[in-house]
């Protein structure tokens, strides 16, 4: 087989600490979707990941599977991803503690998200929120993933990956593939709608900013209507002084399919009551289809367990590849 035709692999994950919202799924899921003729795709639930802050258990249970179906339901299909629950292939928190090991204090120190996180949880700054980075290249590497799609904010820890299979390759040979970050053109990163100059997210205080996959038309729509804009009443993309307008824009275009330059003309002379609501129902409309077919999923329980068990078992084989890899160059006697 030559170069042409060996596919190159992709791994990526999101945390079940809460629902996924729509910015999760413009910026993330809806282009995995189209990458699976191309890539060897990996997606885990990063439940793992989502304990560096104290959960709920019965809910994080709960989350990790509607997060599956949701999954499938936006277009992964298992037969051609390879999908699975983090904490099932225990290769991950084993590499995690090797490449800790490779991982200096000081670099963990520099992470931003480090910062922010503790400045959040400041009664619970542990070691795990400390090291994730380093579990997080164990999540890469073990797949030996040549891509790895992120948003912005986490470009960072891809660096650190780098750095730390550059390190480790350094020492015993040839072991880890070096990744990249691959961030998507458009989508990449949706604001809250009630405060534009922050992403998306599902820890937001204010419930409104945020626009969850499974979340009934209704709801959607309120929070479209309470978007905040600007004392201005034109359609205009420009994020430096019109962000919650250019953020409506940016979720409509990938909604839509449409450009900027189109959806400046649609409401041209048209207020913002008009482009909110058009921007919601267009929303709706979207996740519509998925949150519908997520909902059957979900009453499939058996089809599910098929899913993730069938998923940990192929994500297994690749990982202790590399395990096995790692702990014979480390001296480790073999098992």
């Amino acid at each position: 087989m030559n170069d042409q035709t060996v596919k190159k692999t992709i791994l990526s994950g999101i945390q079940p600490s809460g629902a996924l919202t729509l910015g999760s799924y413009l910026g993330a899921i809806k282009n995995w979707a189209a990458l699976a003729d191309e890539y060897n795709c990996y997606y885990m639930m990063a439940d793992m990941h989502a304990i560096t802050v104290r959960q709920n258990p019965a809910e994080l249970r709960k989350r990790t599977i509607e997060q599956l179906a949701a999954y499938i339901a936006a277009g992964l299909d298992p037969e051609k991803n390879t999908i699975f629950i983090q904490s099932h292939v225990s290769a991950h928190a084993e590499l995690s503690w090797v490449l800790s090991c490779y991982t200096m204090f000081g670099e963990l120190s520099r992470m931003t998200q480090f910062k922010d996180k503790s400045a959040k949880n400041a009664d619970n700054i542990n070691a795990g929120l400390f090291t994730y980075p380093s579990l997080m290249a164990a999540d890469i590497l073990l797949y030996q993933a040549d891509l790895v799609p992120v948003g912005g904010d986490q470009k960072q820890h891809v660096e650190l990956t780098r750095d730390i299979a550059v390190r480790f390759n350094g020492v015993y040979g040839d072991v880890f593939k070096i990744p990249e970050p691959y961030i998507p053109k458009v989508g990449a990163r949706i604001m809250s709608l009630t405060s534009p100059e922050n992403k998306m997210s599902k820890s937001d205080k204010d419930p409104g900013g945020c626009i969850y996959i499974m979340q009934p038309p209704e709801e959607i729509m309120r929070s479209f209507k309470r978007a905040v804009t600007d004392s201005e009443t034109q359609v205009r993309y420009d994020v430096a002084n019109k962000p919650g307008v250019s953020n409506l824009m940016q979720i409509y275009a990938v909604a839509t399919g449409k450009s900027f330059d189109e959806i400046e003309k649609e409401f041209e002379g048209k207020g913002y009551g008009d482009f909110k609501l058009t921007v919601g129902e267009a929303v709706v409309e979207l996740l519509r289809p998925i949150r519908e077919e997520a909902n059957r999923l979900l009453a499939d329980k058996a089809y599910l367990e098929s899913v993730y068990k069938d998923g940990a078992a192929r994500a297994a084989r690749t990982a202790y590849r590399t395990l096995n890899k790692v702990y014979k160059k480390l001296g480790f006697v073999a098992r």
